[in-house]
């Protein structure tokens, strides 16, 4: 059986250097991104990104196997972090376009702050900006250093599937989603029909 090298680019790695903040997300310094998520983990700003097509469905990606935390897992279009002197906007336009290579208009809904550990591997304390933002352009071309599968699925069948089968899904899709589905169900792409 042959390996066949992976050519695309290595677009993020544990030296990567996070914001860290404060419960109210002012900026309180930088440090590592290892760092960040050793033991308990460190609270820093995070970006989550929705992405929908034109048949209302969500775009969902599978974790790299190399990920430290949450590796072989489902979750949302993008997630990561933005890097000292860059906005979370621009983090999230960035991130789409080197994980998915995707570009498209990516609308702010909310932020919220939550805490969640991976076995004895290190945590996820994140001060996290959600965005959503609507596709009509071709299927994604992911970057296989982070992604290792995509899928688009229907809402209703992702919260059926996030009750039936939550092991399968990282912590901040299943809190995100609930919130999407809730108090900002209004804020998403018109595909999805009426509230």
């Amino acid at each position: 059986m042959s390996v066949q090298a992976i050519s695309d680019p290595i677009v993020s790695s544990e030296a990567d250097p996070l914001i860290l903040v404060d419960e109210n997300d002012a900026a309180q310094g930088v440090l590592d991104k290892a760092a960040c998520h050793d033991g308990d983990g460190l609270l820093h700003r995070a970006f989550s990104v929705f992405i929908f097509n034109e048949h209302g469905e969500v775009l969902l990606q599978r974790r790299a196997a190399g990920k430290r935390l949450w590796p072989g897992y489902w979750s949302n279009s993008c997630c990561s972090h933005p890097r000292a002197g860059e906005s979370v906007e621009e983090a999230a336009q960035r991130r789409t376009a080197q994980e998915l290579g995707l570009n498209c208009v990516l609308t702010p809904l909310y932020a919220f702050t939550y805490h969640a550990w991976f076995q004895d591997l290190g945590a996820e304390w994140e001060h996290c900006h959600v965005f959503v933002g609507q596709l009509t352009a071709p299927r994604p071309r992911v970057n296989r250093h982070e992604i290792s599968a995509w899928r688009w699925i229907a809402p209703e069948t992702l919260t059926q599937e996030l009750a039936a089968t939550p092991e399968r899904y990282t912590p901040w899709l299943a809190l995100e989603w609930a919130t999407l589905q809730g108090e900002h169900r209004r804020a998403l792409p018109k595909a999805l029909g009426p509230a």
